[in-house]
């Protein structure tokens, strides 16, 4: 079961990049390309793993972090040091990286002008008074962050059974009337929450799925306080917004 994933905040390679990069604190002209590519190809592990589909773009980029790795790891050729200036095999990647950096900067600073009829059943959301400083400005947190958040989650997950014998399937729909329920009556909820004791793979997936919903129906919002801090969970309608169908044939994954 494959899932298409189509969020506001999903961008695609270069912005996957962009988020590796600012991770670990590097200068996009001086990226350390082993670093950061043995990190991407583990996040689109974790994608797989979490039943997300691939887009070949993220291939492409994949194939082209192993290239320019193995042209860094390969000694200069006689001709290259020949040249009088030698052209570094990360140049265009930092070129492409630094132009969508910027209209992508640009986007959000026009995202952020006010619009009419936008938001208008979104609630404030004051900083999270468990664990998280007070006085901490909260982040929207990006599907990167949730797949990283997941991919912690699933080291800590139990070995697959030799034998496995599969019981009644945890569906999606389920899964999301159980975080509503969590939710209810309450302002905000740690994402650990979700999980009170070591869960199994089928239910980190099923989880998954579950929050991809919830923000694509714009019912929950995901919130962290830094990057890479710790994830809250806020309800985005007001309660007394109806709910849409949960069906399992009226989920964004069939």
């Amino acid at each position: 079961m494959g899932y298409d994933v189509k969020l506001e905040n999903f961008e695609g390679p270069l912005d996957l990049l962009l988020h590796l990069i600012k991770k670990n604190e590097m200068d996009i002209y001086d990226i350390q390309i082993a670093e950061v590519t043995g990190q991407y190809l583990s996040i689109l592990d974790t994608m797989q793993n979490l039943n997300l589909d691939i887009a070949g773009e993220f291939l492409l980029m994949a194939a082209t972090l192993l290239h320019i790795k193995s042209r860094l790891l390969l000694p200069p050729s006689v001709a290259e040091e020949a040249e009088e200036e030698e052209l570094d095999p990360r140049a265009e990647l930092v070129r492409r990286l630094l132009e969508y950096q910027k209209y992508k900067n640009a986007g959000d600073n026009l995202n952020q002008l006010p619009q009419v009829n936008r938001d208008i059943f979104i609630r404030s959301f004051p900083a999270p008074d468990r664990g998280e400083p007070d006085d901490a400005e909260l982040v929207a947190v990006g599907l990167f962050e949730l797949v990283e958040a997941f991919q912690r989650l699933l080291k800590e997950t139990s070995d697959p059974y030799i034998h496995e014998v599969q019981v009644e399937r945890l569906s999606v729909s389920e899964r999301i009337a159980d975080i509503l329920d969590l939710l209810a009556g309450r302002r905000e909820i740690a994402f650990t929450e979700l999980f009170p004791t070591v869960p199994e793979l089928p239910v980190v997936v099923v989880t998954f799925l579950a929050l991809l919903e919830l923000v694509r129906l714009r019912m929950v919002r995901l919130m962290q306080n830094s990057r890479c801090g710790g994830i809250w969970l806020y309800p985005a309608v007001d309660d007394a917004t109806p709910s849409p169908s949960m069906n399992e044939e009226n989920l964004g994954y069939l």
